[in-house]
């Protein structure tokens, strides 16, 4: 919406979609042709971390490139009830921090969102205290918060969890922040974040060792910097920060999503079709473009211009999901719809999070042929894929789904499509302007009252 601005009181319109898809199912007659061009939109991991990280600065911050998603809303909320003032505008995000007040984030909305946590450490870098409920998000394993705790305690704050809520202070009349050497026990996103912005702030330096290497890292680290903070060796394992004063305002755009990216590339894949995507960087796309080389595609990069050729047929691969710039466990279910129809056995192995294999039983339901134990999955290719009802589980399972309802024989219908309107920017739009045949109606709606949705022209989309 033009010129929103976005309080705790008011439910924005991505929150009230959010609402609704709990009642829709997303419908897909499969086997069409895809063809032609999507431009990807802004990352959502990126543009959720610079909005926490605007939090460290009291000037105006313009953030430019912001899907209009509905974790960014929630955020944008959190954001709003410690004080902040949004204003949206299309893409870009106004926000100005310069009156933080002394309040919890509403638990209603922390529960729903893991990212949130991450205004941890910026608010204790600015006031020296911070009430943040413990965080939620998807259902698909546990995602402790020691590490981020027992790094705010190496900066010199006082952590303890009370009733579900963490409450952080610093000691000392200037109540600021100490800079200090930290080990991560496993390279951890979102420690690493948190950590990075809380030391901007902090006397001193403060050095991260075993940090994640993730480009969503780096963009916060190059919003962080564009404000006047004094970080390097974001990208690799050792971040280092000299602590600040204070930072300025800024002008600052969000990386494309590689994940959006590679969702997309698979659709080609999955399809046999030739699309291409551009407002994309193809250096975080190289595991995904690895192996979809090795199944037999044709990836053409020309600058900031990614194009698939599919082969005839897909060669079975193995995966295995890790930190980056390995294999991307957000890449994990989307790829193994694709292998469901690949030539041969292929092993998946999750390393990453305990429960994101979910999304097998909603596969095996459309007639794949996949097993699990434990953490590994063989899935087994079938010359076919026939459409089912099936059940988003989490957010990168309904992407698998969508893209298994893209191959499959007949009519897939997806429910609890509140996973999907968390990560993708109008999803169905992209889809349908490559010829897919799609549409989101009310659930319960069969299918066989109403003729496919008609193709829309195949162009370029600049939305």
């Amino acid at each position: 919406m033009e010129g929103k601005i976005i309080t705790p009181a008011q439910n924005s319109s991505n929150l009230s979609a959010s609402s609704e898809s709990d009642q829709q199912v997303l419908q897909i007659w499969g086997r069409q042709p895809l063809q032609g061009h999507v431009k990807i939109s802004g990352a959502k991991n990126s543009a959720l971390v610079v909005m926490a990280g605007a939090l460290l600065c009291p000037d105006d911050c313009h953030i430019r490139n912001v899907p209009a998603l509905v974790d960014v809303a929630r955020m944008g909320q959190i954001l709003s009830a410690v004080g902040v003032k949004i204003q949206q505008n299309g893409d870009v995000l106004d926000i100005n921090a310069s009156d933080l007040i002394d309040a919890q984030a509403p638990y209603e909305l922390v529960s729903q969102l893991r990212a949130s946590f991450f205004i941890i450490g910026p608010l204790l870098a600015r006031l020296g205290f911070a009430k943040v409920p413990l965080p939620g998000g998807c259902a698909i394993g546990a995602r402790p918060v020691e590490l981020h705790v027992r790094g705010l305690q190496a900066l010199g704050a006082e952590v303890h969890i009370d009733h579900g809520t963490v409450h952080a202070y610093v000691k000392g009349p200037n109540r600021r922040l100490k800079g200090a050497k930290i080990y991560l026990d496993y390279p951890s996103v979102g420690a690493t974040e948190t950590l990075m912005m809380a030391a901007t702030l902090a006397q001193g330096e403060t050095v991260i060792e075993n940090a994640a290497q993730e480009p969503e890292v780096v963009d916060l680290a190059n919003f962080c910097r564009a404000m006047g903070a004094k970080i390097q060796g974001a990208g690799t394992n050792t971040i280092v920060i000299s602590g600040v004063e204070r930072l300025h305002a800024v002008d600052y755009s969000i990386i494309p999503d590689r994940i959006e990216a590679g969702t997309f590339l698979l659709a080609g894949a999955i399809t046999h079709s030739e699309i291409s995507l551009s407002s994309v960087i193809p250096d975080h796309l190289t595991a995904v473009i690895a192996k979809l080389q090795t199944m037999g595609a044709k990836i053409i990069v020309e600058s900031d211009l990614v194009r698939i050729v599919p082969g005839k047929i897909h060669t079975a691969t193995d995966i295995e999901t890790l930190p980056y710039p390995g294999f991307s466990t957000d890449m994990q279910a989307p790829f193994m719809a694709l292998l469901t129809l690949s030539d041969g056995d292929s092993i998946i192995k999750e390393t990453v999070f305990e429960n994101r294999l979910r999304h097998v039983a909603e596969l095996n339901r459309m007639g794949a042929d996949i097993r699990v134990k434990g953490n590994v999955a063989v899935v087994r290719g079938v010359p076919l894929l026939s459409g089912a009802p099936v059940v988003a589980t989490d957010l990168r399972a309904s992407a698998a789904l969508v893209l298994a309802g893209l191959a499959a024989d007949g009519v897939t219908t997806i429910s609890s499509l509140q996973h999907l309107d968390r990560g993708y920017e109008q999803l169905e739009v992209k889809l349908q302007k490559l010829g897919a045949k799609l549409r989101r109606v009310k659930e319960g709606t069969d299918p066989a009252t109403a003729e496919a949705p008609v193709n829309l022209v195949r162009s370029s989309l600049n939305c």
